[in-house]
C-alpha cells in the first residue's frame, strides 16, 4: 500500500492506558494498524501512588504539583525497560468515521523505544514494512 494511501487516526491503536499517553500514532497501512504509544502521564490518583511508592514527596497543587511529578519523576515506563511501544495488529473495517478500521488480533510485530525520535522512526519503519504485505 502506497504511503498517500496510508489512514492517520488520532487515537491510541493499543494500551489500556493509551489514552493517558501523550504520544500516539495509529496508522492503518493495507490490512494492518500499527500502533506507537508512550509518554504515559497518569491520572492523578495514581501519580500520588506512584510518588509515594518512591518516597517522593511532590508539592504544590493543580499545574504546579503536575510539573512537579515531571520534574521529579516524568513519564512513566509503559512497559520493562521502555517509555514507548510500537505494535502491529491485523485490521478490519470499524463503524466509527474517525477511526475507519481496529485491530483484529494478537500483536503481530514489536518494538519498544524510550525517545521520542525512535518511537517516530520506529513506526514508520512498521508502517512501511506492513504495508508492504
Amino acid at each position: 500500500m502506497k504511503k498517500d494511501k496510508w489512514i492517520w487516526m488520532p487515537h491510541p491503536g493499543h494500551f489500556i492506558c493509551g489514552f493517558d499517553c501523550r504520544f500516539r500514532l495509529t496508522t492503518y497501512v493495507g490490512k494492518y494498524i500499527v500502533s506507537t504509544v508512550g509518554e504515559l502521564f497518569p491520572d492523578s490518583q495514581v501519580r500520588e501512588i506512584c510518588a509515594k511508592s518512591r518516597g517522593i514527596i511532590l508539592n504544590g497543587i493543580g499545574d504546579e504539583r503536575k510539573y512537579d511529578y515531571m520534574d521529579k519523576i516524568g513519564y512513566e515506563e509503559i512497559g520493562i525497560n521502555r517509555k514507548y511501544e510500537t505494535m502491529v495488529f491485523k485490521a478490519k473495517k470499524s463503524e466509527d468515521k474517525c477511526c475507519p478500521w481496529r485491530m483484529t488480533s494478537g500483536e503481530l510485530d514489536f518494538e519498544g523505544y524510550n525517545d521520542p525520535g525512535d518511537a517516530f522512526k520506529g513506526h514508520m519503519k512498521l508502517c512501511l514494512k506492513w504495508s508492504k504485505k
